[in-house]
């Protein structure tokens, strides 16, 4: 291990970029090949096959037997022309990662024949051997094993040589043990919502979808140097590393030219991606050294989802072949950047009408205004729950630190949508309507500009930031699944569009007219919901007050967060839309605690073994070299002159001294924290006894390692450092 470093330096010196050659000058020739989409099941399919699985997609009308049979054997028959020789349910269990489990196509026919056969059974249903994922209380012995089910929206593709069917992952008993599961209904319940409000503005409008536009921001370290620091590759972060002279101070990166090995990294990886269907079309530096971003076309919400879960396998998988690692960390480098993946969230219409956007007309404007304000009221009532939804152990790294979103989710509307708002509630009806002859009400509402798009920073202290026609969420985790933050959102929002259909409809059965009664329930909630905007003030602690004064959640602690989950009002709004049960909740609970626990104490013990075993013997040979040279200053001058002459060395002896004993204490005093923590059966509980007392040792122990980096010899140091983690490519 001693000497992984400099071998990894000098494997690194001879890399070379990568050729990259595109299957066709023509996008479209290779785009979505290896996806079982619309045009493939056309060709593949009977028409009555294909007439039920478009039926069951727009519809939701179920698929029987004998039609998924000849849907199997098409998929079956397309698949073999990519020469598949294995299927898979590709399920989103909940580990933030996407689980498979690969058959071959291959049965016995009659008497001892091997034939190939793949029926509309193995295509709808299986029961994966569950039990090495979190279920939390749902889970019992006789239950470890669960049902996926195809989730019919979301196409079939093919990777390498494996059939991928996208299903939902069911318990024996019918709880949801994943994240597509409860997606699916949040997004069905937001439907419902949203389009009994369109109706109001419009009897056409039949159906409302969630449009989803994810970042995705990385890291890339070199593979060499990634397998000569252990904390990398056991936790995906750097325990220990003093900052480098230089890392983002100068802030030339962002706008720089990409590296030629990270360009042919991102020509591979968009050709994979089209090939899958995987809308890529951004690319770029970030802030960080080392760090970029690839960002899609939006898409639906459910298949957005599938595919950013699709893309970060691929992502790793694209990044080996070039000599890199991918890191998906949000903070995997102290001091610098950390890494998120802002969720741009909107809804649009069957008809083709952006909810989120302004209209030409007073009456389309008073309809965005109204989407924009129950936005606003379902984050202000669930503000805390929206941050439990993003936040992780993980997360915790990156949420204010002073380049990402605080722990506090506000939002940001910019200059013009906010007079707009404030034009409304300090008007009264009759200032805002009046009859218009023969052309009905007239809406004195100002006019709204087609693009909304404000100059004033929105970046960084804006959680959930309005951006023209779209909310940006931007403090979901680089690492996390999309849909947690999506259900918690979608279901937020649907609760609060059903609220003010009631209450619109109340005042319209009370005799008030119909734009009147919607302006006035308006008008209210931009009262009620004025807390939540709130653009921030950079990151000082005058931010945090002001937002504690406006009663906005402002806990940090992350498995205290958690509880957001259970309050009563989010337990209602999940069981009043049906997404989720108080026995889910509760479950999913357990396990995000349960994870928490467990990744700082796998982070507690990969430090403290670093700490003894390469950091405090490297340390202690180099004392004794120094103590040797002090001996050797006395034996060659006078006493005098030779005390003078050893001084700093002196200095250093003590130091070293000092710092590897505060190492050596703090690491056992951690061991044995982690044993009292261990015994605690509560699992938030124990998750909170890990937050409080075992997460603090790191960062000290961590600091006096980093000042011991600055004193050792650079060649005896074992690990490799931020300059070379950082800038060498």
């Amino acid at each position: 291990m001693s000497k992984m470093r400099f071998f990894a330096l000098q494997e690194l010196a001879n890399r070379q970029p990568l050729e990259v050659t595109t299957p066709s000058n023509k996008l479209s020739d290779y785009y979505g090949s290896h996806v079982f989409d619309r045009k493939k099941m056309q060709e593949y399919l009977p028409r009555e096959a294909y007439k039920a699985v478009t039926d069951a997609i727009e519809k939701g009308t179920p698929i029987n037997r004998e039609m998924a049979d000849l849907i199997a054997n098409g998929m079956k028959s397309w698949a073999k022309s990519l020469n598949v020789t294995h299927y898979t349910h590709w399920f989103q269990p909940l580990t933030d990662g996407t689980a498979e489990k690969h058959d071959g196509f291959i049965e016995f026919g009659e008497g001892t024949e091997v034939i190939e056969r793949f029926s509309g059974k193995l295509l709808i249903q299986q029961e994966p051997d569950a039990s090495s994922f979190p279920n939390g209380g749902i889970r019992n012995t006789f239950e470890a094993r669960g049902y996926t089910a195809w989730d019919v929206s979301s196409p079939a593709f093919v990777v390498d040589t494996t059939l991928c069917i996208p299903t939902i992952f069911i318990s024996y008993t019918g709880e949801a043990l994943d994240y597509k599961t409860p997606l699916l209904k949040a997004l069905a319940a937001v439907d419902k919502a949203a389009t009994d409000v369109c109706q109001l503005f419009d009897k056409n409008i039949t159906r409302v979808y969630t449009n989803l536009g994810w970042e995705q921001e990385y890291f890339l370290v070199d593979s060499a140097l990634y397998n000569a620091r252990p904390d990398l590759c056991l936790t995906g972060r750097t325990l220990m590393g003093h900052s480098s002279a230089k890392d983002q101070q100068l802030e030339d990166h962002y706008f720089g030219s990409i590296p030629p090995r990270v360009t042919a990294f991102m020509k591979e990886l968009e050709i994979e991606c089209h090939k899958l269907g995987i809308p890529v079309k951004t690319r770029h530096n970030e802030v960080a050294p080392n760090q970029f971003e690839l960002a899609p076309i939006f898409e639906e919400c459910n298949l957005a989802v599938d595919h950013n879960m699709l893309l970060m396998s691929l992502m790793r998988k694209v990044a080996r072949s070039h000599g890199f690692r991918l890191l998906l960390h949000e903070k995997p480098f102290k001091g610098v950047n950390g890494s998120g993946k802002h969720n741009n969230w909107s809804l649009g219409t069957d008809t083709g009408v952006l909810l989120m956007a302004p209209g030409k007309t007073a009456e389309d404007n008073l309809r965005f205004i109204t989407f924009i304000v129950n936005t606003l009221m379902a984050v202000y009532h669930h503000n805390g729950l929206l941050k439990a939804s993003i936040m992780s152990a993980t997360n915790a790294h990156r949420l204010g630190a002073n380049e990402a979103p605080p722990a506090i989710i506000s939002s940001f509307l910019g200059k013009q949508l906010t007079q707009v708002l404030d034009h409304i509630e300090e008007s009264g009806n009759d200032d805002l309507v009046s009859l218009a002859g023969k052309q009905g009400m007239k809406l004195d509402i100002p006019q709204i500009p087609e693009l909304l798009i404000d100059n004033t920073d929105r970046n960084r202290t804006s959680p959930f930031a309005f951006t023209g026609n779209r909310f940006e969420f931007r403090a979901v985790g680089s690492e996390a699944n999309c849909a947690s933050a999506m259900i918690a959102l979608n279901v937020a929002v649907a609760e609060q569009l059903a609220r003010f259909k009631q209450d619109v409809d109340a005042l319209i059965e009370k005799g008030e007219p119909k734009i009147s009664a919607i302006i006035e329930i308006i008008r209210r909630y931009i009262k009620e919901c004025k807390p939540v905007r709130f653009d921030g003030n950079g990151y000082s602690d005058e931010w945090k007050a002001e937002a504690a004064h406006r009663g906005l959640d402002c806990e940090t602690s992350c498995p205290l967060i958690f509880d957001n989950y259970l309050k009563p009002a989010s337990i209602a709004m999940f069981e009043s839309t049906g997404v989720m049960t108080r026995k889910e909740l509760e479950a999913r609970n357990e396990v995000k605690w349960e994870t928490y626990t467990k990744k700082i104490q796998i982070e507690a013990r990969v430090l403290g073994d670093l700490a003894m075993n390469h950091i405090i013997p490297v340390a202690t040979e180099y004392q004794s070299k120094l103590i040797n040279n002090v001996y050797k200053m006395k034996e060659l001058f006078p006493a005098e002159k030779a005390s003078q002459l050893s001084a700093e060395n002196m200095k250093l002896i003590e130091e070293i001294a000092r710092r590897t004993i505060f190492i050596t204490e703090h690491v056992n005093a951690m061991v044995e924290a982690r044993k009292v923590a261990n015994k605690i059966e509560s699992e938030r509980e124990k998750a909170i006894a890990y937050h409080d007392t075992i997460a603090p040792m790191l960062e000290e122990i961590r600091y006096h390692i980093d000042k011991l980096e600055l004193i050792v010899d650079n060649q005896m140091w074992t690990l490799p450092k931020y300059r070379e983690l950082l800038f060498i490519r």
